[in-house]
């Protein structure tokens, strides 16, 4: 199979490729803290968080505190004076971006479209998170706000029930499944989290988690290496011994045949993550993330392979 002339000489669809063919030019996340918090912390499911999270609910990278405007303008100053494109997206990343009050987030979403430098907002939730007056607000800003990106990113990690209870996820596949299709019915891409790594998870149910998300044609998908953070039940069980940090060559060997069998549609996000150095237990080598891309790139072509080698098409789950 030829490589797709739109991934820009790498073996898979990255997001930088899809920026710079319909954009025409890089663009970057600033990620942003809207002061939410999550049904797994606030009591209405749980009060510990899932067993991975930080406590600054995966938004460790966030720009800072205070207006979305505020906290947009302090991440546009960290690029400096130095070109790097003429855009930004906008990335809701900490807690359940979903998680508050309709009037709220159509204030902090409609402030975050208002700025003249964002291309448009990417908001990290649950999908037990998006009822349906989230999901008309959604339509109303595609709407007043067509010339804007308007993405939504779902924490799944995983289809298998086993694993989902024991990272406490709260929300049975169902829940990912309805919110799925409905998405689509109103046009809002959605990214898919999935997580490589988690404790008890073989090969293959990774690989069949991969499968099972391409009868939903996400927009894109992010493939998190799993990171031990201090602080995190996950970081307990680890030092005792309860399971291992996936090591470089596991971890590569995993995120490719992830890759081979991914639909060639479906653009990649991520293929690795980022843990903050002051937070990180393990794996330590996923700190130099230029050397896993670096060695991600060497190894598959090395293997003569690419994104969508082992996909087999099984029919869209979305089209009822």
């Amino acid at each position: 199979m030829k490589h797709n002339e739109l991934w820009l000489d790498k073996p898979y669809y990255s997001l930088d490729a899809y920026f710079k063919n319909t954009l025409h030019h890089k663009c970057y996340k600033i990620a942003l803290d809207a002061g939410m918090t999550c049904p797994n912390r606030d009591g209405s499911l749980d009060s510990r968080g899932c067993i991975f999270c930080s406590a600054g609910g995966s938004g460790d990278f966030a720009a800072g505190v205070g207006s979305i405007d505020k906290q947009l303008s302090e991440g546009l100053e960290k690029f400096g004076n130095k070109y790097v494109g003429n855009s930004f997206m906008a990335y809701f990343q900490a807690y359940t971006n979903t998680y508050a009050p309709v009037d709220k987030l159509r204030r902090i979403y409609t402030e975050a479209l208002s700025h003249p430098d964002v291309r448009g907002i990417s908001i990290a939730t649950r999908p037990d998170c998006l009822g349906e007056e989230v999901l008309s607000l959604l339509q109303e800003l595609s709407l007043s706000f067509p010339d804007k990106l308007i993405w939504i990113e779902l924490g799944l990690q995983t289809i298998h029930s086993r694993t989902a209870e024991y990272i406490r996820r709260g929300y049975p596949l169902t829940v990912f499944e309805d919110v799925a299709r409905k998405l689509h019915a109103i046009n809002i891409p959605f990214i898919v989290h999935v997580i490589l790594g988690l404790p008890g998870e073989r090969e293959w149910q990774m690989y069949e988690t991969i499968s099972y998300l391409n009868a939903f044609a996400p927009f894109g998908i992010k493939l998190q290496l799993l990171h031990i953070l201090k602080g995190t039940d996950l970081a307990i069980d680890y030092e005792a011994g309860s399971f291992p940090a996936l090591q470089k060559e596991e971890y590569l060997n995993i995120l490719i045949g992830c890759i081979e069998r991914l639909s060639p549609e479906i653009v990649i996000h991520r293929v690795t993550g980022d843990g903050p150095k002051e937070l990180l237990i393990a794996p330590t080598w996923s700190l130099n993330k230029r050397d896993v891309l670096n060695s991600l790139h060497k190894e598959m072509k090395l293997r003569n392979t690419y994104q969508g080698r082992l996909y087999h098409a099984t029919g869209s789950a979305y089209s009822v």
